[in-house]
């Protein structure tokens, strides 16, 4: 395994949303890991210690912040780099994110996909 791949953990539980950002992150290089709620991704990147982390906020068995604040008690889990998404854009939401160290928060309908992915390419250390 090439050591420069980087890897990233998608946790989404909207296919369509979960495949447009596999398909992207595919393209731009990275391995892309998936898991469809919080519990999922939270075993996935216990397991595969992805490079980063997009995270979903609203999704079942737990959301992205409870699995963001889950991944910050660990060692590893404090540094990895995440970004949450949301359909919320409210000033709750976006605090909760910043308590939990997310790097950055990005509101679905005002955000394109090849936004995340450069957000993320940077917080990797890929230009």
């Amino acid at each position: 395994m090439n050591d420069s791949i980087k890897k990233v953990l998608i946790v989404e539980d909207d296919l369509s949303q979960r495949q447009a950002l596999r398909d992207k992150f595919t393209k731009e290089g990275f391995t892309v890991l998936e898991a469809q709620n919080g519990e999922q991704g939270l075993e996935v990147a216990f397991k595969s210690l992805p490079d980063a982390i997009v995270l979903d906020v609203m999704m079942p068995k737990m959301d992205g912040l409870e699995m963001a604040k889950r991944l910050r008690i660990d060692e590893w889990g404090k540094k990895v780099p995440a970004v949450i998404l949301s359909n919320a854009g409210d000033i709750e939401k976006i605090q909760q994110a910043l308590e939990n160290h997310i790097f950055e928060y990005f509101v679905k309908s005002d955000t394109k996909i090849e936004t995340i992915v450069a957000q993320v390419k940077k917080m990797v250390g890929i230009k």
